[in-house]
């Protein structure tokens, strides 16, 4: 009696140790569920079809693993978009920055272009009044 009273307290005790076992797992925080994931919805339509089939969309434990894995794809896909459109960015700055300095070399250029311009025509103007008559004394002809 004394033995299988043992035994009872044996099997007590480890039932005891196994439920506080099931408690801890089923408490544990696993990072997947910090993970902010595609409703179930939104899954079962932009999914390939391989990774939404009946089996998996039936076991909760596959549709987990199938939903972070067709995350995982998103987000990498995504993170190659956003590097390639990163890249066009950069290759425009570079573009626009070569045409400003383009524009800011013609500028200069064309100021330039005006200071000489504007010396120029001081210089004719101040050729050409010399040469021209004054009209002001001697348009009316000899008097009497």
């Amino acid at each position: 009696m004394d033995q299988t009273h043992l035994a009872l307290q044996n099997l007590l005790y480890e039932k005891r140790h196994l439920e506080r076992e099931i408690e801890k797992c089923r408490q544990f925080a696993s990072i997947h569920q910090d993970v902010p994931l595609y409703s179930v919805e939104l899954f079962t339509i932009l999914a390939p079809d391989e990774s939404k089939t009946e089996e998996i969309l039936n076991d909760p434990h596959q549709l987990i693993i199938s939903r972070l894995n067709f995350e995982l794809s998103e987000r990498q896909r995504l993170d190659k978009r956003r590097k390639e459109l990163q890249q066009q960015k950069d290759d425009l700055i570079k573009e626009t920055k070569a045409k400003v300095a383009a524009i800011d070399n013609v500028r200069q250029q064309l100021d330039i272009f005006l200071k000489a311009a504007t010396e120029a025509q001081k210089k004719v103007d101040d050729l050409i009044q010399p040469l021209q008559p004054s009209t002001s004394t001697g348009s009316q002809g000899p008097q009497p």
